[in-house]
């Protein structure tokens, strides 16, 4: 069984983004990470890899962006402009190839857009769960963990599958040691061209939040100062 993990490269979460004068994200000498839902992804996908119990023989990294994101994939083992026309250019590498099982983060820490999973398992007419917090082999089919509004479901689904993972499908993402690394540079990163494309989005300005307000320190023995900020300057409450 192989297992493709799809790997988005994010701003380090740690770095305070910054925009510049026409409000676009300022990237100058911003690290780059793998985002932590899809290193989440890759642990688990490792550990089943790992275990004698399952029958899976190969994880392989799929990476939509620019070649200049290799270093940090060699971690794990112009960017895209919207949702569509990254599931694009992943649905177009794994039509040419036979896989079993999709692992995609349910979102990227940049954007959030919490799209790309569901578009390809919709591009490629196979089934899909989201939500997913556990994953088991069972020869040919899965039993798949999912969390729901009221509690837990346990799924056995037939492959190939999509499946959106979140926090706690993995305990803590695996860091990589020395050794690895080493190894990795070894690793051959197969680069293939885009094809062409049309997004269907497009941002065209960020905005900062607005600073928050001074901190009022309010008197223990005055509450009717609170209730006043309150109502009036935070207006969180509506006194009759």
């Amino acid at each position: 069984m192989e297992i493709i993990i799809l790997m988005s490269v994010v701003p380090d979460t740690s770095v305070k983004i910054k925009l510049t004068a026409d409000g676009l994200p300022d990237m100058k000498e911003i690290p780059w990470i793998i985002n932590p839902w899809d290193e989440l992804a890759l642990t688990r996908a490792l550990e089943l890899k790992e275990d004698p119990g399952n029958t899976v023989n190969k994880v392989t990294l799929l990476h939509v962006g620019p070649s200049t994101h290799g270093q940090v994939l060699r971690k794990a083992k112009a960017t895209p402009r919207d949702s569509y026309e990254t599931a694009y250019h992943i649905v177009a590498f794994l039509q040419e190839r036979a896989f079993d099982l999709v692992l995609a983060g349910i979102e990227s820490s940049d954007y959030n857009g919490a799209a790309v999973g569901g578009l390809v398992a919709g591009m490629l007419d196979i089934p899909s769960v989201s939500a997913v917090t556990g994953i088991q082999t069972e020869g040919d089919k899965l039993h798949v963990v999912r969390e729901t509004d009221g509690g837990r479901e346990t799924l056995r689904m037939p492959l190939p599958l999509l499946a959106v993972v979140q926090k706690g499908i993995a305990k803590e993402p695996r860091m990589p040691s020395m050794r690895g690394l080493m190894m990795a540079r070894k690793k051959n990163i197969h680069v293939i061209e885009p094809g062409a494309v049309d997004s269907l989005t497009e941002y065209a300005r960020f905005e900062l939040p607005p600073p928050k307000p001074p901190c009022h320190m309010v008197d223990a023995t005055n509450p009717g100062e609170l209730l006043e900020l309150l109502e009036n300057e935070s207006k969180v409450i509506h006194l009759s």
